[in-house]
């Protein structure tokens, strides 16, 4: 065989050492890049080797060491971030400057819940949550958020199950939505679905659209009745403590009166104790004094009268003519 002047000779044992060497830096670099694995301050990690929980979940932050080539495999999961499950609306845009718009969810019926006075309330509300134990949260059920769904929309029709549409609409909504916080709480522990429940925001409640007119009217015309309720009140509070204040003082005044009575009863009874020992004394004295001042009492308190001596001469008696003279 002929040789070729511009011929290169390749030693094939020397090109399947650079074949090795290639492959083993790219085992290298791939061993190396697969190694370690980064967890940020928000997160914690669960490793998995070869489909099996390896360790204790990982929530110290930055690089740690895994087996390479997918041997480890690791699930990051954020465990600060408040997360948001909204029923019967959706979040359409975040503005801050001039606030959030909603829009009603199409074709969702975990909204329209029948209270306990067999009425239809569109109840909208939103639950807050956080993520607390990794491991729970992706291996404990097979879909936790469905799962947390589902027992929020159990939860609400139970608790407006019973109460009536008044108590939802108005004034039980404070109350409803605490109890639901507290049941949900204790289903998601109980579950141990590895989410902490922050707090659920009952965000509007409606009627149903067919029957808003007419609920509107109602509602007119309780606010009508709560209305004059109030009016009927005030003028109850007006009225009867004037006429509380009224007896109270007739009240007093009638004890004032009988305390009168009865000490110028007692006055005059001490009075006639101290006459009558005087008579026992000296009853003519007593008896001579008492037919005179009685007399005086008489005489002065009648018209006016002039007594004369039948035997007075020689002298014209002066007389006091002035007819208001005594």
């Amino acid at each position: 065989m002929a040789d070729f002047p511009n011929e290169i000779r390749i030693n094939p044992q020397a090109l399947n050492k650079m074949i090795l060497g290639g492959i083993g830096v790219v085992l290298v670099a791939m061993a190396v890049l697969t190694s370690f694995y980064k967890v940020n301050p928000q997160e914690h990690a669960v490793v998995l080797r070869l489909g099996k929980v390896h360790g204790d979940v990982v929530t110290d932050e930055g690089l740690h060491f895994k087996l390479p080539f997918g041997i480890d495999r690791v699930h990051l999961v954020e465990v600060t971030t408040v997360r948001k499950e909204e029923f019967g609306f959706t979040t359409v845009e975040v503005r801050p400057q001039r606030g959030t718009r909603y829009a009603p969810r199409q074709g969702g019926g975990a909204s329209l819940i029948v209270t306990g006075d067999l009425n239809v309330a569109d109840v909208q509300w939103a639950t807050q949550y956080l993520v607390d134990d990794a491991y729970d949260f992706l291996f404990r059920v097979r879909d936790p958020i469905v799962t947390f769904r589902a027992m929020n929309e159990a939860v609400m029709r139970e608790v407006i199950g019973d109460r009536t549409i008044d108590e939802v609409l108005t004034t039980g909504r404070e109350e409803l939505q605490l109890e639901v916080e507290e049941q949900l709480r204790v289903m998601v522990d109980q579950y141990k679905l590895g989410i902490k429940l922050d707090k659920v925001i009952l965000q509007n409640v409606f009627p149903p659209k067919e029957v808003i007119p007419s609920w509107t009217d109602v509602n007119q015309a309780q606010q009508e009745r709560e209305q004059k309720i109030n009016t009927a009140e005030s003028e109850k509070n007006k009225v009867i403590p004037k006429a509380e204040g009224d007896a109270l003082r007739i009240v007093e005044e009638a004890n004032g009166y009988a305390e009168e009575r009865v000490n110028m009863a007692q006055g005059e009874a001490d009075a006639f104790k101290k006459v009558f020992a005087s008579y026992q004394q000296a009853p003519e004295v007593t008896r001579k004094r008492i037919f005179l001042e009685t007399m005086g009492k008489i005489l002065a308190s009648g018209p006016q009268k002039i007594v004369m001596d039948e035997e007075a001469k020689g002298l014209l008696p002066l007389l006091n003519i002035n007819p208001e003279g005594k």
